[in-house]
């Protein structure tokens, strides 16, 4: 049995993850990001644990087959955006990508996204982007011109432009301020109240 976790966006999250399930006497196979293979018999798996554990760590389990899609989706992306596993080819888009990936033509794909999240894929990939974009910047050992490179920019000026739109600098006020201001993945768009917004 596979269950869909939402929330797990790095590697610390599969780890709490399988603490989690193990000591719940849970038997694992693999564990990827959104995605655990439980295989114990499915007469024995008490799914409301689960949730109620999930939920305590600040995960939650998707039981819903379009929510899994959407799930799907997010952690593709992040695995390219944020960890840059390159399995989107140099000659595609996000798009495609996509519907590579998971068998479903962009329209639909992009059309349940908004429906579940509020926001559109685009949106939720240039937030990726640009949170990739603030951690170089930290870090301060690329250029913007091999961060925009690494990150599909079609320019440097694509880059700033966008990065301006979202933070509301420009990428050297950003790495010159003392404050970070970086977001975790998974509330990319929630408010200072928790609440999600558009």
């Amino acid at each position: 049995m596979t269950l869909t976790i939402r929330n797990m966006v790095c590697d610390r999250c599969k780890r709490v993850v399988r603490e989690e399930l193990e000591k719940l006497g849970l038997t694992l196979g693999r564990v990827e990001l959104g995605e655990v293979d439980v295989t114990d018999d499915s007469s024995t798996i008490d799914l409301a644990t689960i949730r109620q554990v999930m939920q305590a760590n600040g995960f939650d389990l998707v039981d819903d087959k379009k929510q899994a899609l959407v799930e799907q989706m997010k952690i593709l992306l992040i695995n390219e955006i944020q960890h840059l596993k390159g399995e989107r080819l140099p000659t595609e888009n996000y798009s495609t990508f996509l519907e590579r990936k998971i068998g479903y033509e962009y329209s639909h794909l992009s059309n349940l996204f908004s429906a579940s999240e509020g926001h559109t894929l685009e949106k939720y990939i240039i937030a990726l982007k640009i949170e990739k974009v603030k951690e170089w910047l930290r870090y301060d050992e690329l250029t913007l011109s091999e961060i925009a490179w690494r990150l599909s920019y079609s320019s440097v000026q694509h880059l700033s432009t966008q990065f301006r739109q979202v933070t509301g600098q420009t990428p050297g006020q950003f790495r010159k301020a003392t404050q970070v201001n970086r977001r975790n993945l998974d509330t990319l768009f929630m408010n200072e109240s928790g609440e999600g917004k558009g």
